[in-house]
């Protein structure tokens, strides 16, 4: 059996590249030529380099592909964009290329038997920020970042499709060794300060990445599984206090500033690091999308669908998914 796991470079996507070595599957990883192999050391892993931005090209690439090796079973469409100084890269990037991604294996015959779609909660927008009701797969897609647009185009895209059957999954706040936006907070608390935004609690929700590959597997092996989505998280709820304390509790920091900044500022601090970002075309991690994000009270989501047709089970709760993942911090030198 054969798998494609594009943006296989990054955080999530080695970790499914791991997942399907583990599985005994011939893994190709999706990657640039210019990015980095650290992570995918293995010597079973084959190596492409898909031109998403070129219909024509990236549609001779799969018909050679598909004359010397045959096509892939599984294909796991994990290579996009998070973070940019231009915002129109968003659309770029996360939706125009997955069209053109849908269109060339359909033209060169390269069709899998299932297509995954690593999308995002951002997706759906806002939930309910007053009964806190989870966001539910029947609500109405109403995302209000230019990230969880670009994504929701795609989604469109995959479900316009007829080529072949399809899944797509939209995980909440996904953590683990080497992701790098939560590891700032735990670099804040080990440092004495926890600020969180806001005065009213957000409520979050997690999934540890290893537990997403897990996930992203039950779903491609499943047969009764497919032209399905799912929000994918642990199970669990916290508030951004919870989720600060456990971190201070694991990394047995005694005395930590506990703070709550104003949304007034938050939103300063996002335009002008934003406006800087892009003065220096650098991405930044605060930004006006990440202010949105930030300013979201509610982001707890309905994983019932999850836990019934897939059967899944967390291996790992929050605790000690974080207890790993700061581990791996300081065995690297992060902390």
């Amino acid at each position: 059996m054969k798998i494609l796991i594009t943006g296989a470079s990054g955080f999530i996507g080695s970790f499914l590249v791991k997942e399907a070595l583990s599985r005994g599957y011939e893994t190709w990883a999706g990657i640039r030529s210019s990015s980095s192999r650290a992570n995918l050391q293995d010597e079973r892993i084959r190596f492409i380099d898909l031109k998403y931005d070129n219909l024509d090209i990236l549609t001779a690439q799969l018909t050679d592909f598909v004359r010397k090796e045959g096509p892939w079973n599984y294909i796991i469409h994990n290579a996009g964009l998070t973070k940019t100084p231009d915002k129109n890269n968003f659309y770029r990037v996360n939706a125009e290329n997955t069209r053109n991604f849908i269109e060339a294996l359909a033209a060169a015959n390269c069709k899998p038997e299932k297509f995954l779609l690593m999308s995002s909660l951002s997706s759906y927008g806002p939930g309910d920020e007053k009964s806190f009701r989870p966001i539910r797969l029947d609500d109405p897609q109403c995302p209000d970042t230019v990230y969880g647009k670009s994504k929701l185009q795609a989604e469109n895209y995959l479900r316009r499709q007829v080529y072949f059957p399809y899944v797509i999954l939209r995980p909440t706040g996904v953590y683990g060794p080497g992701e790098k936006d939560y590891f700032v907070e735990i670099q804040s608390v080990k440092s004495g300060f926890d600020f969180t935004v806001g005065f009213v609690p957000q409520r979050i929700t997690f999934i540890y990445v290893k537990d997403l590959a897990t996930v992203a597997f039950l779903a491609l092996e499943n047969t009764a599984v497919w032209n399905r989505e799912y929000f994918v998280a642990d199970g669990d709820v916290y508030t951004d206090e919870e989720f600060a304390r456990l971190i201070q509790e694991i990394l047995r920091k005694k005395h930590v500033l506990h703070a709550r900044i104003p949304m007034g500022l938050v939103y300063i601090a996002c335009h002008c690091l934003e406006w800087i970002g892009k003065l220096l075309k650098k991405s930044v991690t605060l930004n006006t999308d990440k202010y949105i994000i930030l300013k979201q009270r509610n982001w707890i989501c309905d994983v019932a669908p999850l836990q019934d047709e897939l059967g899944f089970i967390p291996a790992y709760p929050l605790r000690r998914g974080l207890e790993e993942s700061i581990a791996w911090y300081r065995k690297e030198g992060w902390l």
